[in-house]
Order: C-alpha cells, then sequence, then structure tokens
C-alpha cells in the first residue's frame, strides 16, 4: 500500500507542474479529512473549488492508495444519498510522547485518533541535560516494536513537555538543554529516532487538543489554562494557536501578583505560581499539617507529607476534608484574580481549565469565579465562560498527535508548492 504522506522529498522534486498541483489538491483533502471528519464528494469541491470529475478523481486515487474509503452516506437533500469518503483506519501512525516532571507517558495513535496501544507509564523524569534521551529512546523503541505497526506508517513522533519550548527553533529553554553550538534538540531526537520529530510546550500541545478535539473546537477566541505543579496558558485567538515571537507566550504563572513575595523557581519574587498552583498547594497543606490543622491528610507518614503531591490535597478535598477544601479555596481566589486579568486582557468566548488542579472541580472552579465576579468588569465577565476540560490527563498526549499530522501536512504542502 502506498503513503502519499511517505513519499521523500527527492520524488517530489521529480514531478511535473501538473503532477505537482495534483499532489498538493491530495494532501488538502487529506488534511481536511483528518480535521473535519468523513465528507463527501460535493464538500470537497466546494471547500477546495474543484470540479466534481476532479474531486471524485482524486477521492478514488486515494481510496487505491488504501488512505481513504467510503464511510457511509451523507444526507440528501433530494435523491440517492451521496458516498461519505473518510480516512481509513491504520494507514498512517504517530507516536505521541508527553513527558512531566517525574514521569513520562505514550502512547501510538492512528490517523483517525484510535489508540493502537494503551497509555504507557514510565518512570521517566525529564531532566535539565540530555541525560533522559536515552532512556527516552529505549522507552519508545520498545512500544514501536510491541505494537506491531509497520514502522514505515510511523509518520512522526511529538513530543510535549514542559519549560520555554521555541517548537519553531527546536529547542527548550528549561529542559534537555543543549549547548549553544551545538544541534538543537529537534535534530538531535530526528537524528535518534531517524524520523520527523516535532517538539511542543505542554500546555500549547493540551490547547491544540481542545481546538481540535475538545470543548475549544469550533470557538475563534478561548484561553486554555493548565493547572498542575506550575500554571500555563495556550492562546486561540481568531480562530488559530497564538505562540508568540519566541513561541513562549502563555508565562501566566510568572506575572507578578504579590508585592515581596516568596521566591518563584524562575528567580523573580511574587509570581502568580506562588501563591496559585500544584507547588502552592503542597507547600500549604505541608505547613498545616506539620502546624497541628486537623485533617485525612494527617494519617500520612512524614515522609509522604515532605513529598505530597497535589492529588492528595485534591482526593482529601473531594471526600469532603474541611481543611483541604480551605486550601484550594485560597488557591482558586488567586488564580481568579489573575484569570480576571486575562479576561480584560482577552476578551475570551470560553476559559478551559485542566490539569491536577482542574480534578478538584467545584472546590476550585467555585472560589475561581466568585474572585473573577470581584475582579473583573461585568461586561466582559458575562460573556466568557469558564469551563472544566473533558479530555482530562490525555489532552497532552492527543495534543502531540494533531501536532505531528498538521505539520507533516504543511511540510508536504509546502514542498508541493516549489
Amino acid at each position: 500500500m502506498s503513503s502519499l504522506l511517505a513519499l521523500e522529498e527527492t520524488y517530489l522534486e521529480n514531478l511535473n507542474n501538473v503532477e505537482r498541483k495534483k499532489h498538493l489538491q491530495k494532501i488538502k483533502i487529506i488534511k481536511h479529512l483528518y480535521v473535519k471528519g468523513s465528507k463527501t464528494n460535493a464538500d470537497i469541491c466546494s471547500r477546495f473549488s474543484i470540479s466534481s470529475p476532479t474531486s471524485m478523481s482524486l477521492l478514488n486515487e486515494l481510496v487505491s492508495e488504501g488512505l481513504v474509503e467510503k464511510q457511509g452516506r451523507g444526507k440528501s437533500i433530494g435523491g440517492r444519498k451521496p458516498d461519505l469518503y473518510g480516512l481509513r483506519n491504520n494507514s498512517l501512525f504517530v507516536l505521541s510522547i508527553h513527558m512531566e516532571r517525574f514521569k513520562t507517558r505514550m502512547a501510538i495513535f492512528d490517523n483517525n485518533n484510535n489508540n493502537i496501544t494503551e497509555v504507557q507509564t514510565y518512570s521517566l523524569e525529564i531532566t535539565k541535560d540530555l541525560s533522559a534521551v536515552d532512556h527516552l529512546y529505549t522507552c519508545a523503541h520498545q512500544l514501536i516494536l510491541s505494537s506491531g505497526i509497520d514502522p514505515k506508517k510511523l509518520m512522526g513522533i511529538g513530543i510535549s513537555m514542559p519549560g520555554l519550548v521555541a517548537s519553531k527553533e527546536g529547542n527548550n529553554y528549561t529542559y534537555l538543554l543543549t549547548s549553544q553550538e551545538s544541534e538543537t534538540l529537534q535534530h538531535l531526537l530526528e537524528r535518534k529516532f531517524n524520523k520527523p520529530v516535532y517538539i511542543q510546550n505542554d500546555v500549547k500541545s493540551a490547547t491544540l487538543a481542545e481546538y481540535r478535539f475538545g470543548l475549544a473546537n469550533g470557538r475563534r477566541d478561548v484561553l486554555v489554562l493548565s493547572m498542575d505543579w506550575g500554571i500555563g496558558m495556550g492562546v486561540i485567538m481568531d480562530g488559530k494557536l497564538r505562540s508568540g515571537t519566541s513561541g513562549f507566550a502563555g508565562e501566566f504563572g510568572h506575572i507578578p501578583l504579590v508585592d515581596e513575595g516568596a521566591l518563584c523557581h524562575c528567580g523573580k519574587r511574587g509570581c502568580l505560581e506562588t501563591v496559585a498552583s500544584g507547588i502552592a498547594l503542597a507547600k500549604k497543606a505541608k505547613e498545616g499539617i506539620k502546624s497541628g490543622q486537623n485533617s485525612l491528610l494527617n494519617k500520612l507518614s512524614d515522609q509522604e507529607i515532605d513529598q505530597i503531591e497535589p492529588q492528595l490535597v485534591i482526593d482529601a478535598a473531594n471526600n469532603g476534608d474541611q481543611y483541604a477544601i480551605n486550601i484550594l479555596s485560597e488557591i482558586g481566589i488567586s488564580l481568579g484574580k489573575g484569570i480576571a486579568i486575562l479576561i480584560q486582557l482577552f476578551n475570551p468566548e470560553l476559559i478551559i481549565l485542566g490539569g491536577k488542579i482542574a480534578e478538584a472541580k467545584q472546590y476550585i472552579t467555585t472560589p475561581i469565579q466568585h474572585s473573577i465576579n470581584t475582579y473583573c468588569m461585568t461586561q466582559l465577565r458575562e460573556k466568557t465562560t469558564i469551563a472544566v476540560s473533558e479530555l482530562g490527563k490525555d489532552a497532552g498526549i492527543m495534543g502531540s498527535v494533531a501536532t505531528v499530522m498538521e505539520n507533516i501536512f504543511e511540510s508536504h504542502m509546502e514542498l508541493s508548492r516549489w
């Protein structure tokens, strides 16, 4: 079976103008079917302003190449119902990797976002230097082998990670640091895997997932907040994911919120993250337990208290623990104050809350909304909906799949335009 997207650059260079135009049209159709799902021949004609015979010819070629198949019939406005065409399952694959501070999750998806492997979790923490790369490759290579997929159909690898990620440049300026004289992190990983690799900040990856598959689908102005150990933000404006000049847009956790506040790990004082993040939540819980607060968390051992994670506080709150609920309320009020600033800056129609802290549900959303009501202008806040992500912890993983597929499409379309 031919894989249109696996064709090499040298092949494309040998195409004449007519062949190149046809290749470009086929790539556009595949991308459209990936993003929008099954479509009729008439839909394709309308979307790309091509004739019905041309569209039908292109679809038939894609069917013969094994990438597209008939998937039932569409709606009829009179007469015979038209055939629906969609991407065939297992035509192409993407390895998606989501690196967190202390663990890494990965899975293989096909072109219809079907999970080919269960999401695997590895005790692989992201490092400042490149020492984690070999372990990352070993885990990924074993997963590819155990999946049984044809490696030739693996289109690329998407890696979402925390830190200041300049995705266009291919570097992370917080983790997996390469020396300035050496190759970029992206090129190093591509050489290691012998496949296209695309790196992205974890929150921007989750934002893309929300835009393609979640609550932001079909929306034009949305903010996605990841409330984890740190606080990050993804920005969708005018229907596009915005990254800023260097790719660092959305460092919401590091806006100055507290005068003469605590020292943040970024080196500044009084950042939002020092009072409204998983780090702040764990610190407040630890201090309260050691000072004798009455809580379910008192059952933890001294070692567990010293290494307490936000999830334990959230679980206690969901079990009715008043001290845990009070801490989350304090966190939510500070978050809401920061979100009020965002609403007045961006005037979004929707703000999606994701990450571990979002799992506290009403114990975090209620104080956030109360704080927004206090600090935000009525005319703006009434136009903004606050919602908890429905994608949950898989948002970053799914976003990496979309990142790879869309970059592959764009690179082939660019080559076809030469």
